[in-house]
Formats: structure tokens, sequence, C-alpha cells
């Protein structure tokens, strides 16, 4: 290039963000150099922000789409043209970043490990998974560059958006275990756990330089082994209310059940005998529990246990369960029967 070529070329240029990539948050500005020409224009569209970067240092930030001249006066905008008797060559440089100013919307997220805390109302340990989006905009630009994009020339959204999701597992963890929510709780309390969540998140996403506009806690998913857990304490509170509309407390039920096992397993220690034996012992649990519902049961229960007509009536009510077999129902009926 001949001389006047090369002070053609440092007298006017163009900066701008050519066909911006829509998933690129940072973009540096290299076309031509980094070197600012004189009288450049500086064209920044909208929803685009500009970082200008002065031998590594930020030293201004533009906010608003425009046309602007960049005058040599104006530090950082040092230009080549007082270096004519160098061949143009400047060692004071400059860096240009574009970026968005825009929001971005639902950015999914994710906890990479489940979240582990104790159920505060059952007292047992609980993992899950959180799944929801959020959407999040930079405030300030000087900031986020500093603290997150660094020298990269490039910053992808969706660097941001892992950058961001990688904070939420700390600050969630500790909005489960003080909600006071137990594990059958959180689904219906997604909003009010999520408005906590960002709220304890606010002051530090301030200071790396963005701010988080939405955020929702959409679903989550425990862990097989806490699943075990609340289908056990499912069973019991059924088993609880099952004991209470037949007049039982839960031991009751308890050993009422152990009783129908034995008397099911013909083959096994119980025995026919026994089968039996633990077939009337179930109707005598029952029949305890009637006493606690009303004095008639009370009364009754006791002259059905020594009336033989009470007795048979007891044992067909059982063969009629599948609690006793037709043939264990006939040897005790014909044991009643004999002592007659």
């Amino acid at each position: 290039m001949g001389i006047f070529g090369g002070m053609k070329s440092q007298l006017r240029s163009v900066i701008e963000w050519e066909n911006p990539n829509p998933n690129e948050l940072f973009h540096l500005w290299s076309e031509n150099g980094d070197e600012i020409k004189n009288s450049s224009k500086l064209i920044i569209k909208p929803g685009q922000g500009v970082i200008f970067l002065y031998e590594g240092k930020v030293q201004a930030v533009h906010m608003s789409e425009g046309l602007y001249d960049l005058k040599t006066g104006n530090i950082p905008f040092i230009t080549t043209i007082t270096k004519f008797m160098q061949a143009f060559e400047s060692e004071h440089k400059v860096g240009i970043y574009f970026f968005w100013r825009t929001e971005f919307l639902n950015q999914k997220w994710g906890t990479p490990t489940p979240v582990k805390y104790n159920d505060p109302v059952y007292k047992f340990p609980v993992s899950l998974r959180s799944f929801g989006n959020f959407s999040f905009k930079i405030t300030k630009p000087d900031a986020f560059f500093a603290n997150v994009v660094g020298s990269r020339p490039s910053f992808l959204i969706d660097e941001a958006r892992k950058v961001i999701a990688a904070r939420f597992v700390q600050p969630l963890t500790d909005v489960l275990a003080t909600s006071g929510y137990s594990y059958a709780q959180v689904d219906a309390h997604r909003e009010e756990l999520a408005a906590e969540l960002t709220e304890k998140l606010k002051p530090d996403f301030l200071t790396l330089g963005f701010e988080m506009t939405d955020f929702r806690l959409e679903s989550t998913d425990f862990d097989e082994e806490t699943q075990k857990r609340i289908g056990r304490i499912a069973d019991v509170m059924a088993d609880s209310q099952a004991a209470q509309a037949a007049g039982m407390n839960y031991m009751q039920l308890q050993q009422a059940q152990a009783l129908r096992d034995a008397a099911k397993n013909e083959g096994g220690a119980a025995g026919a005998g026994i089968g039996v034996g633990a077939g009337l012992g179930l109707g005598q649990i029952m029949a305890q529990g009637m006493m606690g519902m009303g004095g008639q049961a009370q009364q009754a229960a006791p002259a059905a246990g020594n009336d033989i007509t009470g007795r048979i009536k007891q044992l067909k009510e059982l063969l009629d369960q599948q609690l006793i077999s037709q043939e264990e129902y006939d040897k005790k009926r014909a044991e009643i029967l004999s002592a007659i």
C-alpha cells in the first residue's frame, strides 16, 4: 500500500456490528485491526450497546443506539494519524465490544445435582431436582465484562445462562430448608419459593452486572430413595385412616394384618389349625375396635364369643372374607357343633 493509500485508510472508517449473531451476548469488533481511525463513525443499532477498552481497561460505555463521531482528541480514541513517521503503526490499542441490551427470555435451567435438605415436617433427608426458566438482561455492562466475559473475543448467551444457573443450587437449598414446607407441599408453593429465591439472588447478580427479570420454578422431581420414603409414609397414613374408619388404632390394624397374612399362609408355619385360630383372633381384634365405637357393640361382643350360633356366624364371616379356607371352616364348625 502506498503512503497516500495508508493515509486514506487512517482518515475514516465505519465501526458497526455487522450481521450480529443473535446467540452472541458480547462481540469484539476486529475489522481493520484494533486501531481507531480519525473521524471514524460509530453506529450502534437498536438493542445494542458498546464498551470501549483502552490499554486493557474499560474507559467508556455507550447504552443508546445512534450514530457517533469519534474525534481524535477524545481519550481513549487514540488514532494513528500522529504516527505518520512510524508507518501508521500505533502502540495505543483499543478494544470495542458490542453487546445486547435486550432482555433474554425463557432461559431453561435445572439443578445439575439433586438438592439435599431435611424435610422440615417429617424430619427425613430429601433429595430432589428442580427445573424452570428465567429471563435476564445486562444492567452494568462494565461489571459483567470484568467479572464474567474477561478477555474473550466472543461470549454466548448460552454461556451466560450456565453461569447464572450454576448459582441457583446453594440458595435454593437454603430456601427449601427454611421454608417450612414438607415434600408434599413444595409443588403447591412453587411461586412463593421462586419469589424468595429471586430476592436472595438479587444482590449477587447486581454485583455481577445483570438483573434476573423473571424466575420460575416449574417442577420438582424426587430421587428414587426419597420416593421410597415418601411411599412408606403414604402407606402408613393410608393405614392409619383405614384403622380409624374401622374403629381401631394403628397398632390394632397392624396386628389384624399380621393375623390375616398368617391365616392365608396354609402351607407355612401357621398351618391349617393355626390359620383358623389366626382368623378368629382377627375377628376378636375387630370386635375390640368396634367396642370403642359405641356401648351397643361393647355389650354384643362378649355374648357372641360365648354363643354357639354367634361363633359359627363369626366363622362364616371369616370364610366369606376369604380369611380361612372351606376345609378350615368345615373342620372348625364340626368342632363347635360337637361341643353341644
